[in-house]
């Protein structure tokens, strides 16, 4: 949903206010602020999309359950169990505790009936609230992005388009790592020039399925080193940025201790493999390959 661009600051008034239609382009393209989803949002998604899971279990669990029911008689001094063939039965068979097996069953199963109904009413609400949600942020996104580009040249949006979000996002200027002479001249299909041909691989295979990339975008750790990750992602539907690193030297001792190295101060900086950061490695004789690249894209970026 509508996340702010990271890195991103408002206009400044005088900014805003100018006449000067190119300057003032310019300073919306580079400085934008974008409208961020409300906690209450996230967290309704993240709901739904736990109890669908709980859902589907218990609707499996039911399915293989027996078609009787137990009726469960409580007094003060014991608790007492008999099962019900049909609702009409005014006690049933009684099951002596002995039986804990077969009272465990039809205690889970009737548990499991009643958790499943109270699951389907707030699935239905929740539903409910992010359906409307939905349509109130797709048309917010959609008064700016249905523009054609010179209307949009007018506008400071305060949410957009996954299409004009990415756009945005990709015209962020950065100053990349210098990349030196004795380095093989190796580029992309964008035009960038990269340090290997994992790295080229990766980047071309980005490209081809659309996902947002920067290659080695710096960012600031806490201790204040610039650190230049090798690609900077955009996860366009979530609008979160991955890290991903190829360590392509694996196989030297030196090389494998400075990885090592770059990934702990990454972690001290919130940047944890497998939550925000892929890493990819190889060897001399154990290269990366193209299908592990998709493996990674379908299954990490894309999902």
């Amino acid at each position: 949903m509508g996340i702010g661009i990271s890195g991103f600051i408002e206009i400044d008034a005088e900014s805003a206010n100018t006449d000067d239609k190119e300057s003032y382009k310019t300073s919306k393209r580079k400085e934008l602020k974008l409208i961020r989803p409300t906690m209450m949002y996230q967290e309704a998604k993240r709901r739904y999309d736990e109890l669908i899971g709980i859902k589907l279990e218990k609707e499996k669990a039911l399915e293989k359950a027996p078609p009787e029911k137990i009726h469960v008689i409580k007094t003060s001094k014991r608790v007492q169990y008999y099962l019900r063939k049909d609702a009409a039965e005014r006690t049933g068979e009684y099951i002596p505790k002995s039986e804990t097996e077969v009272i465990r069953k039809y205690i889970q199963k009737s548990y499991d009936e009643k958790v499943l109904k109270q699951i389907n009413v707030e699935l239905k609400n929740l539903e409910s609230y992010l359906k409307k949600s939905d349509q109130i942020i797709e048309k917010i996104r959609q008064f700016y992005s249905d523009n054609p580009d010179e209307i949009k040249d007018y506008i400071i949006p305060v949410d957009v388009s996954d299409e004009d979000y990415a756009i945005f996002w990709q015209r962020i200027p950065f100053d990349g790592k210098e990349i030196p002479d004795y380095v093989p001249f190796l580029e992309t299909k964008r035009k960038e020039r990269v340090r290997s041909k994992s790295e080229l691989n990766i980047a071309n295979m980005l490209d081809k399925h659309g996902i947002p990339y920067k290659y080695e975008c710096p960012i600031m750790l806490s201790n204040g080193k610039m650190v230049y990750p090798d690609f900077t992602v955009l996860n366009v539907k979530d609008r979160k940025e991955y890290y991903w690193e190829h360590r392509g030297m694996m196989d030297d001792k030196e090389y494998a201790r400075q990885a090592v190295f770059k990934a702990k101060s990454f972690l001290r900086n919130g940047i944890v493999a497998g939550k925000n950061l892929i890493i990819t490695e190889e060897t001399s004789t154990n290269p990366l390959g193209t299908d592990e690249i998709e493996m990674i894209i379908q299954q990490f970026i894309k999902s």
